[in-house]
């Protein structure tokens, strides 16, 4: 268990310093959508700006997967219902994979790797593990805020039997309502 404890350690920091890149990453997104909304698509200096900002923003994400196998090794609360924490870390894995075949496909469109056969399939399974990933995503936050909601109400119809009545309970109940 120690040595999970460490490893968790030394991908926190390293999380923690690779996340400064972000910033660089989000000022090359702004330049890459707007450059391809300038081109329209038409061929030009924006759509060359699009392409090659795309492919350096890749560059930013090269230890992005160290981010999702942090939360993949973080155990979650254990007030969290099991199917979402597996939803959560089906995220995390698929996530994961998809930004380290992700660099796969950064370095063919470099020229670094040249099978462009296994390349297209390589940038169609990445893809697919976005979008699983996505849609992971959608399906935890959706059960998360239900689960919220419901307990939420139930606070809230206990709180409503217990007004007047002045006893520790209700005090507990009002507590609850205030940090929910």
């Amino acid at each position: 268990m120690a040595t999970v404890d460490v490893a968790r350690a030394e991908i926190a920091f390293l999380v923690m310093y690779l996340n400064k890149a972000e910033t660089r990453d989000k000022i090359c997104r702004a330049i890459q959508y707007g450059s391809k909304f300038i081109s329209a698509g038409e061929p030009g200096v924006a759509s060359q700006v699009d392409k090659t900002t795309s492919l350096a923003r890749k560059v930013f994400r090269l230890a992005k997967t160290l981010n999702e196998l942090q939360a993949l090794l973080t155990p979650a609360p254990k007030t969290t219902p099991l199917p979402i924490v597996l939803l959560g870390k089906a995220k995390n894995a698929l996530v994961g994979t998809f930004l380290f075949l992700d660099q796969i496909v950064w370095a063919g469109r470099t020229g670094i790797y040249k099978d462009a056969e296994r390349l297209n399939l390589i940038s169609r399974i990445s893809l697919f593990c976005w979008m699983a990933g996505t849609a992971c995503t959608a399906l935890a936050e959706i059960a998360e805020i239900t689960r919220l909601g419901t307990i939420s109400n139930k606070v809230q119809r206990d709180l409503k039997l217990a007004r007047g009545t002045g006893s520790i309970e209700e005090a507990k109940l009002v507590s609850q309502v205030l940090y929910c």
